[in-house]
């Protein structure tokens, strides 16, 4: 009997083990460990390679206000812009750092709501990257206007003058869209933070490290009523934060779909908008956090589960860009629109003609670039050894953040280049002033990145506290024993 009983328990234990799923955090990591390897991101001495980093981004993020008061000192014709494409490089950008915007809000809010535990290692970064990437995004609009210092009338605000806007324009939901979206996000990241900020304040030996994370800690003291109180804000931040998600990018596509254009008038835009908004968003997220895992050490916090499950997201919904992708050249033929039909043909794909330099689009280049990053890079990702291989993440998340940006230039840039009128046709092209303000973008982004990770904890101490085995009411201690394993699994 005891050799049955034995042998009962050692496939129990075998059953169990091979159940089990990759852990969150790596096994024999603790509470301790957790708090001292995270905080001390925050308190270690600034190494060199951040200093470098730093001001090589910040020099390029210079580019930007630079070029912007260079800009409003002469025109926005220093811009590329002509008739009839009125709207390129600058619309592209806005919608571009958009999209990259919405991972954070997705990762923290709605996988909140449906209680995903993995997503406790990477929110935090993720909602940092969100700020970071509207501030970038709110930029071109703003001076797109030309005359920045009448940009306050956009908002609904009495005047002198009794202007008012035009609320049916989907230029003006963009404005209420992105503002509450930034606020609300804002909010979302600095209560998530204060916990982890009066840790760090505890910590310090520095009195003025002490005194301004005590500040920014709200007299925290971790109490089971502040704990209540925090939980349900938590809880319906996330709430208001959710709808968010899916209605700032379709108010977005609103701006092309309600037009009569060819190429945007469409009723597919807004989910079209919102699942290439998440696979930009969680592309980017992949594309810092990887760098920072390697540097920091952190492979037992960001797990290759939590890159797994970050690749399968990125796989879904890239699959749902490329239906999008064929949907809208189906229906450019299945409607029987001679222009949309036209559009596709001679503007982006390619174009029957006898000569040579007339059977190839203007801008085949940019669809064929949009095409192969979003739609073919990704396909690596149904194999377990491609999301498990850096390397090959790393570059394909690289080819989805250079293909979100090829996406929505071909949207805008090759829908106006073609006008309904052949005498007005022209070639868009970008000049010195585009392309280096979107450069600037680039360094700034990174630049508030690189302070974020520097003096504010990257990591979320608490919420990876919880996923651990400790945390669970029903936890038995070190689990050796078989039958003792099973039996704490079972209650």
């Amino acid at each position: 009997m005891s050799t049955l009983a034995s042998q009962d328990n050692e496939y129990i234990e075998r059953g169990w083990r091979l159940l089990q799923r990759r852990p969150l955090v790596a096994p024999g990591r603790d509470y301790h460990w957790i708090t001292d390897h995270v905080s001390s991101i925050v308190e270690m001495k600034t190494p060199l390679w951040w200093w470098i980093s730093t001001l090589i981004t910040g020099c390029i993020a210079s580019f930007t206000p630079m070029l912007l008061l260079y800009l409003v000192c002469t025109g926005v014709g220093v811009w590329g812009l002509n008739r009839p494409v009125c709207w390129a490089w600058d619309i592209t950008n806005f919608v571009f750092w958009i999209g990259i915007g919405h991972a954070g809000t997705l990762i923290s809010a709605i996988l909140f709501l449906t209680r995903q535990k993995w997503r406790t290692s990477v929110n935090r970064s993720a909602e940092a990257m969100t700020i970071f990437a509207v501030i970038c995004a709110g930029l071109f609009p703003l001076f797109h206007v030309g005359r920045i210092w009448v940009a306050w009338y956009l908002f609904p605000i009495p005047n002198s003058n009794a202007i008012w806007q035009n609320f049916r324009s989907p230029l003006l939901w963009d404005v209420f869209a992105v503002s509450t979206y930034f606020t609300v996000s804002i909010i979302f990241w600095y209560v998530g933070l204060i916990p982890d900020l009066a840790t760090i304040r505890d910590r310090a030996k520095d009195p003025k490290r002490k005194i301004i994370y005590g500040i920014l800690a709200l007299g925290w003291r971790g109490s089971n009523r502040q704990w209540r109180h925090y939980e349900k804000a938590y809880l319906i931040l996330a709430g208001i934060a959710t709808p968010l998600v899916l209605s700032v990018h379709s108010v977005v596509s609103f701006d092309f779909a309600t037009s009569v254009i060819p190429g945007w008038h469409t009723t597919i835009f807004p989910p079209y908008f919102v699942a290439g908004a998440i696979f930009g968003g969680f592309g980017m997220v992949l594309t810092l956090l990887i760098p920072f895992r390697e540097i920091y050490g952190l492979h037992d916090v960001i797990t290759s589960r939590h890159i797994d499950n970050m690749c399968k997201i990125i796989l879904l919904t890239g699959s749902l860009v490329g239906y999008a992708y064929i949907m809208e050249i189906f229906i450019a033929w299945y409607s029987g629109n001679q222009y949309e039909w036209w559009l596709f043909l001679r503007s982006r794909v390619s174009q029957p003609g006898l000569h040579l330099a007339e059977t190839v689009a203007p801008y085949w280049w940019a669809w064929a670039a949009m095409f192969f990053c979003n739609v073919i890079s990704h396909q690596v990702f149904w194999f377990k050894a491609c999301r498990r291989n850096l390397y090959v993440v790393f570059a394909v998340v690289m080819c989805v953040n250079a293909g979100m940006w090829f996406e929505r230039f071909v949207i805008i840039v090759t829908s106006l280049q073609r006008d309904f009128l052949p005498s007005s046709w022209g070639y868009f092209r970008p000049t010195w002033v585009d392309v280096f303000t979107f450069v600037g973008t680039l360094g700034l982004f990174t630049f508030l990145f690189l302070l974020f990770v520097r003096f504010l904890p990257m990591i979320t101490m608490f919420e990876v506290k919880g996923v651990l085995p400790e945390a669970d009411p029903h936890h038995h201690g070190d689990h050796s024993h078989g039958h003792d394993e099973h039996e704490g699994a079972q209650a």
